[in-house]
């Protein structure tokens, strides 16, 4: 089934971080076209997947042309944003000047392959789950300066984003409950410092930490490093008090067990910490 398309909003930080790749691979110029390709010669670039992939990273692609300039290539889809394709299918064509093209294709590949990528992967979790209530959510461990990129990817996929920085949610941790004497003292300072629109989460590594959780009244719980089997008696022993979580070292091979136990979560730092570059090429077409 076709997922619905998460709309991609430009940001000044974006638009930053696009200027920054520009900058970094085209220093003064490319000298290797330069020297080899006429300044008028123009030319088709066919941008392929050569792997099953989803395709990400488009609009990026689409913005990064636009921060180039006067002079950037046009290019028109041939796959649309979130689609599963197969190896050998045409994602795209670029046209323009080829010394132009050639400036700009390790760029455009390095997004592309980077975010379409993260979302390959992130579909196989949200795949892994399907037919249960679980639902997957990525982290902050993402490429840094990258953030809003990873976590678009992760949605394009078919994951929900959990907070995007630290001003996004309250998540107690264990070096937070050390600081703050213990999980009631945590939760009700939280209560009573923190914005009032911001749920409490609380980070839990047994049952009787997941109870003081509860009992201090945390919006979410998050099981950490819970087998499936103890997921699925926190979810009994929760009994909808409060929006259960699991983390920890989650995989596609253990994924569907955690959906299965019951709960409402489950976070995979995988998801954009170790997604491998998906394999997409740009060829001059003749």
């Amino acid at each position: 089934m076709k997922r619905a398309t998460p709309e991609f909003v430009p940001t000044p930080h974006l638009d930053a971080l696009l200027d920054l790749a520009l900058a970094e691979d085209l220093g003064c110029g490319d000298v290797t076209a330069a020297a080899l390709v006429p300044a008028e010669a123009m030319a088709v670039m066919r941008i392929e997947a050569r792997q099953r992939l989803v395709l990400c990273g488009s609009p990026v692609v689409d913005r990064l042309l636009w921060r180039f300039g006067p002079g950037a290539p046009s290019i028109s889809w041939t796959a649309a944003e979130g689609d599963l394709v197969d190896a050998g299918t045409p994602l795209a064509r670029m046209t323009g000047r080829l010394r132009t093209l050639l400036a700009i294709e390790r760029t455009a590949l390095n997004l592309l392959q980077r975010t379409s990528g993260v979302a390959t992967l992130t579909r196989s979790f949200v795949d892994a789950v399907d037919g249960t209530a679980a639902r997957i959510v990525d982290t902050r461990k993402t490429l840094p300066g990258w953030r809003m990129i990873d976590k678009y990817a992760t949605r394009v996929g078919g994951a929900a984003n959990h907070r995007m920085a630290l001003d996004g949610g309250i998540l107690i941790k264990d070096n937070h409950l050390e600081a703050a004497g213990g999980v009631a003292a945590a939760v009700k300072a939280a209560r009573a410092n923190a914005p009032h629109s911001l749920r409490i989460e609380v980070e839990v590594e047994d049952v009787a930490g997941l109870d003081a959780a509860l009992d201090a009244g945390a919006d979410v719980v998050l099981l950490d490093n819970f087998t499936p089997a103890q997921v699925k008696q926190a979810v009994e022993r929760a009994a909808g008090r409060a929006i259960i979580e699991a983390s920890g070292g989650i995989t596609l091979d253990t994924v569907r067990a955690f959906a299965e136990a019951g709960v409402d979560l489950i976070a995979v730092g995988a998801l954009t910490h170790s997604a491998p570059a998906a394999d997409i090429a740009a060829e001059i077409q003749g």
